[in-house]
């Protein structure tokens, strides 16, 4: 009994062979793990040194992050990991593990290594993923063990294997004995990377700092912060704020081009708005010495309302970084980074060196900024000198205060003959179209010089400024109205011109210089004296131009693409080919039945084109006499023949920019055809009795109701002429084929007729859009819009109950052509369908096919029934 009990001792006993083995192996993987150094070393280790000693299928090492009490991957074995090409594998590498579950809290509690099989605990709650991934890839009992430093768990280290009761004990001893080491080597390891992420740091901000030290604009900077920061690991995007003139806002200088999104309209507005200084966030950033994180999501449910912190959420930002921008005790700006984590040290050190170029860049700005208000004092001072009409002054002041001072008139005004009133002389009629206010009203509101404000003004040397806000306190109704234009501040100076005060000027802007204000006041002054002056000497020349500015304002609101009415499908295809030609220089031929628009459609195209500014010039080619067709389009010389007593300019030159529009140019003789062709070809004419040759640009638009080509066939229009006409044809179609279009026409005309004559015509019976629904229209639009009128003229009760429809006309006769080698019978039937498509199907009653056949109802049913007629052949 004894010798069995001796033989199971010496079975539980390590022999001193297998102590000896062990020692060895210890021993060598000592030597091995005090030459680790970097991840790779102890990734050879485990996979090379020890898989030669005992089998398993690959290691991984975790550390632990007390701060939020997880555990994150550290050391992969990628070669070797059988997970490697799971579809979760990179989820499992970013993933953060709690510490807070019973799988890893019984490594935490355990003396040593300690094995599991994945398959008893992969499913129970809590516990961590990367076990059922590992399984799903034939991974069967996982062996784990604390690494602790100083008695700290700092990680762990995961050895895997996919046979079971794959870890023996010589395994486990051996993982114990070395685990004190390799924790050692991984601290060793995190130091090491610490010593290096410092030295890449100082290396980093050496670079940068040698980048910044070359920049010399604001561009230069965007090129070297966007060469610095790309840098950065995990940095979503950045973007650079300086405060503005106002010290009370930030605006966008410099952003990440990575991040530019110009298809999106919220974020080119964030690119232009202005930020409020003191608007929950900036101003914490501007008052902390340090980097500041920011939760995107708390800040939001805090309250913060700021656009851009919205827009930060909506495009998945989770947190942001902002960091003060600072020159000595002056605040610059705001750096906003989209990064999670702060290394305080290099955020500091790269906003160090972007705050001095900024400092510099701006410094230089200034300096070229008041370089660039003299020359620019310098340029208007010559350009107001050569101003002679109030047109003329009123678009430089434009011009200079818009594009060069961003800013706005609100008002000028000079005082009257009497001394006291001060009637409006100038006014942007744009400043306050939120508050309703138009220039009529402005211009009528007469003040005189005893208004408080305006005496005030008068009163001053260098002028006052009212800011809107202090205003908007003392309750002051013209402040609510300065309100309205978004701006911060008016300013108001004095005009004078010598000794004499001439008026007042208003401006709206955020800030204006004042070396620039006085300046371009001054000029103004001397601009208006001069300009009263000469006002006497040019009142018929500016009646002249006030009129043609009105002549081509009511050109522009008669004929516009409003006043074509219709959507259906033949004049979609209509708008479409305008819309390809328009804005070309192509010839356009248009061609369509009498009163189908053809003028219209060609007042379009041009009103569409380049050459809108400019009047086009219409010719009726019918209503011009033979003899004097050559003269009125290439004009004629003094004396060029009997009864040319002056000079005439034909309508090609004075079409010269622009379009001459031809009508009826089917109507045109042969002989004025080839001369025609002649200057449509060379692009140049000479006038009757002129022996100077004429160089003209015009875009040509002809029209007309005749079938061109027929008319080549019987020779009677030239065939090079109508090729080179013939370019863009655009058809339009008869109104029998826009039945869609009629009752939008209808309305239209109605009420164009109810206004010009009185009449106020509420309501247009369905009877009467039957009707002319049904009717073949031979006279198009021009036809339904003369139907109209009479309709109107006669109707006396505000609803349009009746038209009056030409029972027949020639047209309708000419239609029945297709009546030849068909039987009677067949007419007949053939008649009737197209008479009930025509009526939309509609049968008896007002309208309907029956009125227009002139049968009774019950009559035309019977003659459908014997003639076999479906509904499906007439109401498709």
């Amino acid at each position: 009994m004894k010798k069995e009990n001796d033989q199971e001792t010496e079975l539980l006993v390590p022999s001193k062979t297998a102590l000896e083995q062990e020692r060895k192996i210890l021993l060598a993987l000592g030597t091995d793990i005090a030459r680790v150094r970097e991840k790779t070393d102890l990734i050879t280790l485990f996979s090379k040194r020890i898989r030669s000693f005992f089998y398993f299928t690959h290691t991984i090492v975790t550390l632990i992050e007390s701060k939020d009490e997880t555990y994150t991957p550290f050391l992969l074995d990628h070669e070797h990991s059988p997970i490697f090409g799971h579809n979760r594998y990179g989820e499992m590498v970013a993933a953060h593990f709690s510490l807070n579950e019973p799988f890893i809290q019984a490594v935490l509690q355990a003396d040593g290594p300690i094995s599991f099989l994945l398959e008893d605990i992969m499913d129970k709650p809590q516990s961590p993923a990367f076990l059922r991934v590992n399984y799903e890839r034939g991974v069967r009992e996982i062996l784990m063990t604390t690494l602790r430093n100083e008695e700290k768990p700092v990680g762990f280290i995961h050895i895997y294997t996919d046979r079971e009761d794959g870890f023996s004990d010589e395994f486990r001893s051996i993982i114990k004995g070395i685990t004190p080491q390799l924790a050692s080597a991984v601290a060793n390891i995190i130091k090491n990377e610490e010593i290096l992420n410092k030295e890449k740091e100082k290396s980093f901000l050496l670079d940068f700092s040698r980048d910044i030290s070359a920049v010399r604009t604001k561009e230069d900077l965007a090129f070297a912060v966007n060469t610095g920061l790309s840098k950065l690991n995990a940095l979503r995007g950045y973007v650079i704020r300086k405060i503005n003139e106002d010290g009370e806002s930030l605006s966008t200088y410099i952003y990440d081009p990575g991040i530019a999104n110009f298809d999106d309209p919220e974020w080119v507005a964030l690119t232009t708005a202005r930020f409020p200084l003191n608007d929950g966030l900036q101003s914490r950033v501007l008052e902390s010495y340090i980097p500041l994180l920011f939760s995107v999501e708390r800040e939001v449910q805090r309250g913060i309302t700021s656009s851009y912190l919205h827009y930060w959420k909506k495009v998945g930002y989770k947190t942001m970084v902002g960091i003060r921008l600072h020159y000595g005790i002056t605040n610059l700006g705001i750096l906003w980074l989209g990064i999670e984590e702060i290394n305080i040290q290099l955020l500091q050190g790269i906003c160090f060196q972007i705050s001095v170029a900024m400092a510099n860049i701006m410094a230089n700005e200034q300096v070229e900024k008041t370089q660039q208000e003299q020359a620019f004092l310098l340029d208007f001072s010559n350009d107001i000198a050569q101003l002679k009409t109030k047109a003329d002054l009123e678009t430089a002041i434009f011009k200079v205060l818009g594009n060069a001072l961003h800013s706005k008139l609100s008002m000028i005004r000079l005082i009257a003959d009497d001394g006291v009133t001060m009637p409006a002389y100038m006014f942007d009629n744009t400043l306050f179209v939120k508050a309703g206010i138009t220039f009529d009203q402005m211009a009528n509101s007469v003040i005189t010089i005893d208004e408080p404000y305006t005496a005030q003004v008068l009163a001053s040397q260098d002028g006052v400024v009212f800011n809107i806000e202090e205003e908007l306190k003392g309750g002051s109704a013209y402040a609510k109205l300065w309100e309205t234009t978004g701006l911060k501040n008016v300013y108001a100076l004095p005009l004078r011109a010598g000794n004499k005060v001439l008026g007042t000027i208003w401006l709206h802007s955020d800030w204006l210089s004042q070396l620039v204000l006085r300046g371009i006041c001054a000029q103004i002054s001397v601009a208006i004296a001069n300009i009263q002056a000469n006002e006497k000497l040019l009142a018929y020349k500016k009646q002249l131009e006030v009129e043609n500015d009105y002549l081509k304002e009511q050109i522009k609101t008669i004929y516009n693409f409003s006043e074509i009415v219709g959507t259906g499908e033949a004049m979609q295809e209509v708008y479409r080919l305008m819309s390809i030609v328009a804005p070309t220089n192509s010839t356009v031929l248009v061609l369509g039945e009498t009163g189908t628009g053809k003028e219209l459609i060609a007042r379009a195209l041009h009103n569409a084109s380049p050459r809108k500014d400019k009047l086009m010039v219409k010719v009726n080619c019918a209503a011009l006499p033979t003899n004097l067709i050559e003269s009125e389009l290439f004009g004629h010389e003094r004396g060029a023949f009997t009864g040319a007593l002056d000079r005439r300019i034909g309508k090609f030159e004075l079409a010269n920019h622009s379009t001459l529009f031809l009508d009826e140019i089917g109507e045109l003789p042969l002989e004025a055809q080839s001369k025609l062709l002649r200057v449509i070809q060379e692009r140049e004419l000479e006038r009757l009795g002129g022996k100077q040759t004429i160089k003209v640009d015009v875009r040509l638009i002809a029209a007309t109701n005749r079938n061109l080509e027929e008319e080549v066939k019987a020779g009677r229009f030239r065939a090079d002429l109508y090729f080179r006409l013939n370019v863009f044809p655009v058809n339009l179609p008869p109104l029998r084929d826009r039945q869609e279009d009629i009752e939008p026409l209808i309305h239209f005309f109605v009420d164009k007729f109810s206004k010009n004559t009185g009449r106020k015509i509420r309501k247009v019976s369905p009877k009467v859009i039957q009707q002319l629904r049904s009717y073949s229209w031979p006279g198009n639009v021009r036809e339904l819009e003369h139907l109209i009128e009479r309709s109107v003229l006669l109707s006396t009760d505000g609803v349009l109950q009746d038209v009056f429809i030409p029972k027949q006309t020639a047209t309708d006769k000419q239609d029945l052509s297709f009546i030849l080698n068909r039987t009677l019978e067949e007419v007949e039937r053939g008649y009737i369908v197209e008479v009930l498509k025509r009526c939309a199907g509609k049968i008896s009653g007002p309208g309907g096919a029956a009125e227009l056949l002139d049968v009774p109802g019950n009559t035309l049913h019977s003659k459908m029934k014997k003639l076999g007629i479906t509904k499906a052949e007439y109401f498709a």
